[in-house]
Parts: structure tokens; C-alpha cells; sequence
């Protein structure tokens, strides 16, 4: 029985030796060029086995360069069979035809077809990129390539610092980084003078020695006769397949490190670096495209600043007159010259106050008088109310005290002034106790107002005269009736706010018989501002948006150019073994980069921005939301239109990429 086994294992093996490595049958190859199709191979039937040095010749036109295109998996041929180790070349998807490739095939071209900016090793190494491998162990391994043919003291040199003969051993090292199984030099010594193409033949021929199957594509005849076998193509058909020596024995090709295919982690890490080298290789273009993210992050951030620091700054003016405050007004809703109708008198007032929910309510009399003192006359505004107005209005007095209901009862001729009135009319001395005339009445200075500031319509509020209700309705203005009545509530909130509005004005409509009276609900007032300013922020961080948006077309744009440029580099890619996901990552990190990179310094700018603009006087407000939304936009940005340029170059033919000039 045991025999019987070793004969079967035996004989297994006999099989497995000679079936070919490579069998295509009946392949062709045509290509459509609008209604014209041009077919370049018919019906080609060939096996090579694992150890033959083949070389396919032919000249021009011959379709040899088609012919390796599809036996290194880099082209499918439009009609026939290709079999791997027996397997259906044509059953492979994309990312399947670039593991095969990246395990199995190492590629030798004409123009040695090397990253520009990458160094020797960089080069070298650029298959085990798409691996498990590790990086200490793709350096390793690189290294001991390049030192084995030669280019030990090259290895930190770029492409266009070494010559000719020397990038094509950066190239051979290159192909035999993951194995190279099967090398596929395709004209090899054709950019090479005559001494370093003998040297790149002879390495050819070592690796054959060694077990590697080579598939040499050439013209010249003379090179064909360093392979043990010749095959010969003429428009598209083989017309000779010769053996020049005896078929030699076969050797063990020597194994490849094994390495499988890199986690996502490890992909998205690599493609990462692959970012920022290209980045960095192409700086101007880089700083280009991190312009528009600048700037449209910037902007968001400087703009919703400012929007909330306007809102805020509205809504505290208004909150500092009284957030519970309700203003009765004289005349009948939506009837014009409001100021001239009589229709309030204090008895309303008096009324008013006794309200539950009324904390004070005062009368307000006011109008533009002159005021003198000591030869110099300034025009102030006169405001002639009630004692419990720094209740009501929440202003406090600083210095002094405000006039008492004695001095309401007494018609007393004294007056409480604000700041502006202060600095202006009492320049150098202190203003308590001090005289001067309203309109030719001598009134006595008791107090001075807190500052307050302007209104939220720009009103200097400061420059105003209080005196008793009493003594200016008959001394300054010869009128009882009132411009208006401030009724402060026990609470802002928006419900007892309301209620005291409706009682108010039922207590006013049974007073009156009509209604010749407006109210104006100070917490409606902020609501609306509020309400406004947070459109107009949302209206400025639209078109700070807006500018985010033309600043991520920007990115598309560039990164479209780029992958017109880069297209040799991503048929390079390919064809040493890059699937289509770990180009789309490649590219898509890239424009990712250069989208958190442009949020990044977009931020600075913007909060640098604000500051500048705060310190300048005006009113913003930092928040960590527009930042995160800034920066959360530019992420976005970058994502999205990043994706389609990495589509593009993820779906790009290898074949006609290498092409690409």
C-alpha cells in the first residue's frame, strides 16, 4: 500500500512538473478606436514552463509588447484562454489580477519606468509597500538587492542622479523584491549603451540560473540569443519557436518573503506617508490648494464670531434697558406721530402700579432742552419721571442720590445727570451740589447716573437729565401728558411677561373706552433681535460655507491635475502590485491631507483673526462649536471631493497608464 502511494505522489509530481506555467490558447487582442478595430494578435497558442529563459521577438508593430502586457496580468486579451498554474486568468478580478501580480510578476521596462522623487531604495522597495511586510524588513531586504547588484553606495540617490545602467538594476532589484517569480523585461537594454547592457543581460541570465522564470521582449535579435529559447512574432502570430541550447534543468526559483496582504490600519498608515512625499514634492501646488481650505475655515470662524458677537452685544444693550420691561406709547396701533397724541396721563401710571404683577411703573417725559452753566450752553435730553425710575430702569446712581416722591410732591427744582452731561458741562469739578439752567431754570445737581453706554440704536444714553415728573411737566414742557410709560415686571420670564402685557392693556382699554395705546413687550423686542441676528450670522456663515465649497472644488481640481500628472506613477503602481482600493486610499488620504492641514491653519488664522478684530474694539464671541464645525466642514471637504479624483485613479488601465507620458 505504501508503495502504491509513493508511485501516486510520484507520478503527481511528474504531472505538476510538466505542466506549464503559462499556457494561453487561441488569444487575441484587438482595440476599438471609434468604428475602427484593429486587432493585433490572432489566435496565439504558447505554454511556458517555470525556469525557461524565453525571449519573444519581433519588430515594430509585431504585438510583442500586447503579448507580455497579458501574460503579466496587466492586459486581458479580447478572445482565447490564459492559464496560471491552471488557473482562468479571465476569472480574476482587478484586485485578484493585482495580488497575482504583486506576488508572482516583477517587471523590467525600457525606461525603467522609477518614481522621480523616490530614492534608489525608495524604488526599490516599493512592491513589499503593498504587503505585510514590515518596514525594517522592506529596508532589509532592499537593501541587500541593491548592494547585490552593485548599488550599495546608491541606495539614498534619486532616479535622475544615477545612470542609465544603474536604474535599470534599481529596476531588476525592484522585480525581485517580493520574489520574482516570473521577471518580464520588456526591452531592457533598449535606453542602454552597449557595456551596461551586457551587464543587465548577464544579471538576467544569473537570475535564470537561479530558477526565475524570464520573459525577455526585444527586437534585437542579438539580445534574443542570450535566452535558451526564441519565439518569434509577425503581425500579430507566432512564425518560430526555437530552442537555441539544450533545455536546462530545472531549478527551485528561490521564494519570495511570503508576505500577505497589509491590514487596513497598515494601508491607510503607508498610503499616509505616500500623502505627504507627494505633498511635499510638489509644494507650491500644495500651498495652492490649501489656500481655498485657509480660507474658507477662516472664514467660517471669523465670520460666526463676529455674528455672535453682534447678536450678543445687541441683546445685552437691549437686556441692560430691562429684559423685563413692557412700554406703554400713546396712540392707536399702527397710527403714525405717536408723540404729538394725549392720550397717557400720570393717573394711568398710578394705576398701572397697582398690578400684582407690576414691580414699578413710571412716567416718561422727555424732550431736547438747553442746558448752560458758567457761559457754556450744550442741548441734553431732559427725561421728567418718577422717583422709583432707577427701580424700574435698573440704573443706578454712583455718585449722589436720586430725587425722593418729597421732591415730586414739592415740585423741586432738582436734577440727576448722566456721565456725558457730567464731563461736558462740569469738566474740572465735581458736579454734586452744583447749579445750572434748564432753559433758563435754575435746577441743582443731587446725583450722577452709572454709565450705560449707547442704546442698541446708538443712542448715547448717558447724555440725559432726570428731574421730578412734577416740576418738568410744568416748569420745561407745560404738559401733563406723557411720551411714554416703562412698566418693569416682577419676573422677564416669557409667560408672566404676557400675562402682565394682557393685563395692562385691559386695565388701559377700561381706562380709556378705546384703544389709543400701544405696548411694546421688551422680551418680544429681544426675541426678535436675537431672532435677526441669528439670521444674519446664519447668512455669514453661508457664504463662509460657500467659500469652504469653492475651496474643496479647488482641491478637486488640483487633485484631478494631479492624477493627470501622476498617471505613469499609478501604472506603476499597478503593475508592481497596488490594488485599486489601496489607490483610491492613496489619493483620497492625500486630498484628506491637504484638507485637515488647510482646517488646521485655517483655525489659527481664523481665531487669530477674531482676536485681531476684538482687540480692536469690537464685540465677537469665541466658541468651540464653529471651530469644530470648521474643521469638521474641511474634513468633509477634503472627503468628498477627494473621492472622485481617487475613483479616477483607482479605475485607470494599467497598461494605458504606463503609457502615459
Amino acid at each position: 500500500m505504501a508503495k502504491q502511494l509513493e508511485a501516486a505522489a510520484a507520478a503527481k509530481h511528474k504531472q505538476n512538473q510538466s505542466e506549464p506555467l503559462i499556457r494561453i490558447r487561441g488569444v487575441k487582442k484587438s482595440y476599438q478606436t471609434g468604428a475602427i478595430t484593429t486587432q493585433v494578435l490572432h489566435g496565439l497558442d504558447l505554454d511556458i514552463h517555470a525556469g525557461e529563459f524565453v525571449a519573444i521577438v519581433g519588430s515594430s508593430g509585431s504585438g510583442k509588447s500586447t503579448l507580455m502586457n497579458i501574460l503579466g496580468c496587466l492586459d486581458k486579451p479580447t478572445e482565447g484562454e490564459y492559464l496560471f498554474r491552471g488557473q482562468k486568468v479571465a476569472d480574476m478580478d482587478r484586485d485578484e489580477l493585482a495580488k497575482l501580480r504583486r506576488s508572482a510578476f516583477g517587471f523590467v521596462f525600457q525606461q525603467y519606468n522609477l518614481l522621480g522623487g523616490a530614492t534608489a531604495l525608495a524604488n526599490a522597495e516599493l512592491p513589499a509597500g503593498y504587503t505585510s511586510m514590515g518596514t525594517d524588513a522592506r529596508h532589509d531586504r532592499a537593501n541587500a538587492l541593491l548592494k547585490r547588484l552593485g548599488l550599495e553606495d546608491r541606495t539614498h540617490h534619486k532616479p535622475s542622479e544615477l545612470s542609465g545602467g544603474q536604474q535599470q538594476r534599481v529596476s531588476i532589484a525592484r522585480a525581485l523584491m517580493n520574489g520574482g517569480e516570473i521577471i518580464l523585461a520588456d526591452e531592457p537594454t533598449g535606453a542602454l549603451d552597449s557595456q551596461s547592457g551586457k551587464e543587465v543581460m548577464a544579471l538576467l541570465k544569473e537570475l535564470s540560473a537561479e530558477g526565475h522564470t524570464i520573459i525577455l521582449i526585444t527586437h534585437d535579435h542579438e539580445v534574443a540569443a542570450h535566452a535558451d529559447r526564441v519565439i518569434e512574432l509577425k503581425d500579430g502570430e507566432i512564425v518560430k519557436d526555437a530552442w537555441n541550447r539544450e533545455r536546462s534543468p530545472q531549478v527551485q526559483a528561490p521564494s519570495g518573503p511570503g508576505a500577505g496582504d497589509p491590514s487596513p490600519i497598515m494601508d491607510a498608515g503607508r498610503a499616509f506617508i505616500t500623502a505627504l512625499t507627494a505633498l511635499r514634492q510638489n509644494i507650491f501646488r500644495t500651498a495652492l490648494t490649501l489656500l481655498g481650505i485657509v480660507i474658507g475655515v477662516a472664514a467660517v470662524i471669523s465670520m460666526l464670531a463676529i455674528g455672535q458677537g453682534a447678536r450678543q452685544d445687541v441683546v445685552d444693550r437691549i437686556s441692560a434697558m430691562g429684559s423685563n420691561l413692557l412700554t406703554v406709547f400713546p396712540g392707536a396701533p399702527n397710527q403714525r406721530g405717536r408723540w404729538g397724541v394725549a392720550t397717557l396721563i400720570p393717573e394711568d401710571v398710578d394705576a398701572i402700579n397697582e398690578l400684582p404683577l407690576v414691580l414699578a411703573a413710571v412716567p416718561e417725559l422727555t424732550g431736547n432742552r438747553t442746558l448752560r452753566r458758567s457761559g457754556f450752553d450744550k442741548e441734553a435730553q431732559i427725561n421728567a419721571t418718577y422717583p422709583e425710575f432707577p427701580i424700574a430702569r435698573q440704573w443706578e446712581v454712583e455718585r449722589g442720590s436720586f430725587f425722593t416722591r418729597e421732591d415730586e410732591e414739592l415740585y423741586a427744582t432738582v436734577a440727576v445727570i448722566g456721565q456725558t452731561v457730567a464731563r461736558q458741562l462740569f469738566p474740572d469739578t465735581d458736579p454734586l451740589g452744583e447749579v445750572m439752567l434748564i432753559n433758563n431754570v435754575l435746577f441743582r445737581v443731587i446725583g450722577v447716573m452709572s454709565e450705560r453706554g449707547a442704546s442698541p440704536w446708538g443712542q448715547d444714553q448717558d447724555d440725559v437729565v432726570f428731574v421730578p415728573f412734577s416740576t418738568g411737566s410744568l416748569r420745561l414742557f407745560g404738559q401733563r401728558f406723557l411720551r411714554n410709560v416703562t412698566v418693569a415686571i416682577v419676573s422677564s420670564d416669557a409667560a408672566v411677561m404676557q400675562e402682565a402685557n394682557d393685563q395692562v392693556h385691559s386695565l388701559l382699554l377700561e381706562r380709556h373706552g378705546v384703544e389709543d395705546f400701544q405696548i411694546r413687550n421688551m422680551a418680544s423686542i429681544i426675541e426678535t433681535a436675537t431672532e435677526t441676528q441669528n439670521t444674519m450670522t446664519l447668512l455669514l456663515g453661508v457664504i463662509a460655507v460657500i467659500s469652504l465649497v469653492v475651496g474643496g472644488i479647488g482641491v478637486m481640481n488640483i487633485m484631478l491635475v494631479s492624477v493627470t500628472e501622476r498617471t505613469r506613477e499609478i501604472g506603476i503602481r499597478m503593475a508592481v502590485g497596488a490594488r485599486g482600493g489601496q489607490i483610491r486610499m492613496q489619493f483620497l488620504i492625500e486630498a484628506v491631507t491637504v484638507a485637515l492641514l488647510g482646517g488646521l491653519i485655517g483655525v489659527a488664522l481664523g481665531l487669530g483673526v477674531t482676536w485681531v478684530i476684538a482687540s480692536l474694539g469690537n464685540s465677537v464671541m469665541f466658541a468651540t462649536t464653529p471651530v469644530i464645525l470648521a474643521f469638521g466642514c474641511a474634513f468633509l471637504t477634503g472627503l468628498i471631493f477627494g473621492y472622485v479624483p481617487a475613483r479616477k485613479a483607482a479605475q485607470l488601465d494599467p497598461v494605458q497608464a504606463l503609457a502615459s507620458e
